[in-house]
């Protein structure tokens, strides 16, 4: 696994857009715990982070995957979208986040964790 960091306490955007640069430009890729409230960053994929976080004790159902751009406005910086998102025994049958209750939890936690 590429470097993945486990995301507790506050990570300032500078931090994220250095993170971005080394990878995708303008994304970092993250999967979000929304019962420990905290995330991984970084990595290739979105099941990497996931594998991480589920060897720390996370639970699958509560992790959500999504893409945070960098540059982009408050507004638009997140995307709740990825394949560790398809769930159809969660009801979620997409890539996105489909439920409204998740994705505030989701948002929450990313403008919590992100200053």
């Amino acid at each position: 696994m590429d470097e993945i960091k486990i995301v507790k306490e506050k990570i300032t955007l500078e931090n994220l857009k250095k993170i971005a640069k080394e990878r995708f430009g303008d994304m970092v890729k993250a999967v979000v715990d929304i019962e420990q409230r905290l995330m991984a960053i970084g990595g290739d994929l979105h099941a990497d982070a996931e594998a991480l976080l589920l060897e720390q004790g996370s639970k699958q159902e509560n992790l959500w995957g999504i893409n945070l751009y960098v540059n982009m406005p408050k507004e638009e910086f997140l995307e709740f979208d990825s394949m560790i998102n398809i769930r159809p025994r969660q009801n979620n049958r997409s890539k996105s986040v489909e439920d409204p209750q998740v994705q505030k939890q989701i948002i929450e936690i990313v403008n919590k964790l992100v200053e």
